[in-house]
């Protein structure tokens, strides 16, 4: 412990030394995720094993969902905004320094993000009007664009609904945003309705885990998941430059999703959940925090999910090392045996190379994570299902298909949900309904510049 403490003094200490120095220092940092897999800790290879030997994770009740993400409709078509004119808007607004400026083009070349991303009209209007009438337009506009093309796609009808989940970190008006969507779209006196805040980027997983929880004990019902953030308070207009990231990689967008219980749907549902396992300033020890968090998610989710061949030796490899203490390389376990498809949340071009690298991916698994964040940018909670989307507009999810969505959350949170497809997904005109891909997915994937 007293070693690790020093190791993480001394990156501490580099990083404020370096920053005097370089005006991209908080690039570097972030670009540096500890090598998660070289350590791992017994009781949470012993809680996967807990879980795997539980009966009631063993059987899943298949819970099938059926997902429709943001419908770009004229809403919000004009509310595009590309990376030019991202930093003329930036510029001329007059709230910043010449080098607070420079850094934010320093950081958007090098985000990943493309030219079709959107803001909020709050934002970019002139002079800026943040104020929570607007806020309450940007919700209302992503949100029951997402359900419009829910609705539609589905069949479903809003009376149909009997849970209702929606996840925002940092908006929580009173009434709260769950009572907007029951009140437009007069879903029915007893619906449950939730509204999770405060939970960061992983809330989406984590609302699905709840919706899966209620459907358990509502049988034969829907459940609606609803994931945005609310960037039009939380724009910020000054020089520090910790708080400038979020300007250059959030952007406006929301998912909807629907979780059924109900025999009948499972003829046109895509995927059931399997498990979900869990264990606005950007701060320097972000990467840090982060790779501790995905350790301890992914060594709790191994022993669900990998085949016995790569359990076995991770299993004799770790037993030299902690009770024979013989000095052996660890095994880093192959997680592509054990899915086909990877959804990393899209928070940044660091994290995304961070993650490729530890986890051993190639750049067809890493590819709906950085096309999600070149053609929407970081969406938040929503960003998994924007790359799922992207999956099956291409084409590539067939009947049987594991995919592994993951994603970080304040707190710090680190969310896994592992889904099994039902069926193989054309990218036919039915299927792509709704997608947010449907009319742009044919020009990717497009080559990122290097930074």
């Amino acid at each position: 412990m007293g070693n690790n403490s020093i190791e993480m003094d001394k990156e501490r200490l580099t990083a404020e030394m370096a920053f005097k120095d370089s005006s991209s220092v908080v690039i570097k940092i972030r670009q540096r995720l500890p090598d998660f897999l070289q350590s791992v800790k017994l009781k949470y290879v012993k809680l996967g094993y807990g879980y795997s030997c539980n009966f009631g994770t063993v059987v899943i009740a298949p819970y099938r969902f059926i997902l429709s993400t943001l419908l770009v409709t004229n809403r919000t078509t004009k509310r595009k905004m590309s990376v030019d004119a991202f930093l003329k808007m930036t510029e001329d607004c007059g709230a910043f320094e010449e080098e607070t400026v420079q850094f934010q083009r320093r950081i958007s070349t090098r985000s990943g993000l493309g030219d079709e991303t959107y803001i909020p009209r709050a934002i970019a209007s002139r002079p800026p009007n943040l104020c929570m009438k607007e806020a309450r337009s940007e919700a209302e506009t992503v949100m029951f664009g997402a359900l419009d093309s829910l609705f539609s796609k589905t069949g479903i009808k809003p009376d149909d609904i009997g849970i209702l989940i929606v996840n925002c970190s940092l908006f929580c008006p009173t009434p709260s945003l769950s009572s907007m969507v029951v009140n437009h779209y007069k879903l029915r006196p007893d619906i449950k309705s939730f509204n999770l805040s405060g939970m960061g980027c992983s809330a989406g997983v984590i609302s699905v885990d709840l919706a899966k929880h209620l459907l358990k004990s509502n049988p034969n019902s829907h459940a609606v998941v609803v994931s945005t953030e609310n960037i039009t308070l939380n724009w910020y207009f000054g020089n520090d430059r910790s708080m400038l990231l979020c300007n250059c990689i959030f952007r406006m967008g929301a998912a909807a999703l629907l979780l059924s219980n109900k025999s009948r749907d499972r003829a046109r549902s895509k995927e059931r959940t399997t498990k979900v396992p869990s264990a606005f300033s950007l701060a320097r020890e972000l990467m840090a925090v982060a790779g501790d968090a995905l350790k301890t998610n992914i060594t709790t989710l191994g022993p669900l999910v990998l085949p016995f061949s790569e359990q076995f030796t991770f299993f004799v490899t770790l037993v030299k090392k902690k009770v024979l203490k013989k000095k052996v390389k660890p095994y880093i376990p192959d997680f592509k045996l054990a899915f086909e498809h990877f959804c990393i949340h899209a928070g940044g071009r660091a994290v995304l190379d961070a993650l490729q690298k530890n986890l051993d991916l190639s750049e067809w698994h890493m590819e709906p994570s950085r096309m999600t964040l070149h053609r929407f940018g970081n969406t938040s909670s929503s960003s998994l299902w924007y790359e799922l989307a992207y999956t099956e507009a291409k084409g590539r999810v067939s009947r049987g298909d594991r995919v592994w969505q993951i994603a970080f959350g304040s707190g710090f949170k680190c969310n896994s949900a592992v889904w099994r497809a039902l069926r193989s997904i054309q990218p036919c005109d039915d299927e792509l309904a709704g997608n947010p891909w449907a009319d742009s997915v044919h020009r990717y994937p497009v080559k990122i510049p290097s930074p």
